[in-house]
């Protein structure tokens, strides 16, 4: 692993020098990680950084994520929790009730368009990949939907932080906006950062709220395909696949939360506490640059155009819907 691990780190290195050396902070280091390594994938991607750019972008991620629980406290969470309930069950309700009509209309089947706004309303590919097991979907669906999901993220890193300028949003806005709208939790940390310091804690902390709801999503979803293959074969079956719980809930949710406890009580020192975090931020702009360099241009152009029409359409109606309810709750 250690090939990929270095190549990402010095991708670290190099995106957060060209941060410092920026007369405007317009651009984070997470946003220039993940261009850094597309194109370095572009020009070169010897094997031996296959494995450790993977663990990079997953586990690395996931540790930075629960780092940055010592630098928060359990009562700032359940408050962002509280606030961010009516916005997310909005967003989630325009993803899979809008997702319906559109993947109808637009022809596609019932598994690749629930894939794309699963991707869009919860946690981008993770969502994905809990959800396409349980459905039994193709890996061309599989693909489509990530290859959707993350355009357009790639689109909302380098828009979102200039819309919320534009609209004059405050940190706490703005983070809500970006933790309910944006999809993957990568791309919620990099358009989270690239707008304020303030901004993207508050996104993170929106977004793993939002994450919660891949689990009961997961659980209706293997109820459905239950019935549907039910009414296929027209035999009575309880269940088409056993769902753990267990196994769905993301144990990195569970480390951020018990080390926001432990924060809260007042044992970490606030320099350790200070240390921790800008050694998760690191870590989240090596994880962003590992998926750069794992991101081929060439893959995604394969992607075709239905499956990108659908991820558009829903990402839009999500980014209106969301900032739309933060309007009516007198948030903005």
């Amino acid at each position: 692993m250690l090939p990929g691990i270095i190549a990402a780190f010095l991708i670290a290195i190099v995106a957060k020098f060209i941060e410092s050396i920026l007369p405007i902070h317009l651009i984070g280091a997470s946003v220039i990680a993940i261009f850094i390594g597309m194109i370095m994938n572009a020009v070169y991607k010897p094997d031996m950084v296959n494995t450790g750019l993977k663990f990079t972008s997953k586990k690395i991620l996931k540790l930075a994520i629960i780092l940055l629980g010592a630098s928060l406290s359990i009562q700032t969470i359940l408050e962002v929790g509280k606030l961010s309930l009516i916005v997310m069950c909005a967003t989630l309700l325009t993803c899979f009730g809008g997702g319906y009509f559109v993947g109808k209309a637009l022809g596609l089947n019932w598994k690749l368009s629930n894939l794309i706004s699963a991707g869009t309303g919860i946690c981008g590919g993770s969502a994905i990949a809990a959800i396409a097991p349980v459905i039994d979907a193709d890996d061309t669906d599989i693909a489509y939907s990530m290859s959707a999901t993350f355009l357009f993220d790639m689109a909302m890193i380098l828009l979102f932080p200039f819309m919320g300028h534009a609209l004059g949003l405050s940190d706490m806005a703005y983070g809500l906006w970006a933790g309910t709208a944006v999809n993957d939790t990568s791309s919620v940390v990099a358009a989270g950062y690239a707008y304020s310091e303030a901004a993207g804690d508050f996104a993170t902390m929106v977004k793993l709220t939002r994450t919660l709801s891949i689990i009961p999503t997961v659980l209706v979803f293997a109820y459905i395909n239950a019935r549907v293959k039910q009414k296929e074969n027209n035999v009575e079956t309880s269940s088409s696949k056993k769902v753990s719980i267990k196994s769905l809930f993301p144990y990195f949710i569970v480390g951020f939360l018990a080390l926001s406890m432990i924060n809260s009580t007042g044992i970490i020192p606030p320099a350790i506490s200070g240390f921790l975090k800008e050694l998760s931020k690191f870590l989240m702009v090596m994880a962003l640059g590992a998926i750069g360099y794992n991101t081929s241009f060439k893959e995604m152009k394969k992607s075709g155009i239905a499956p990108m029409i659908h991820g558009f359409i829903i990402s839009a109606l999500v980014v209106i819907v969301a900032i739309g309810v933060e309007y009516c709750m007198g948030i903005v």
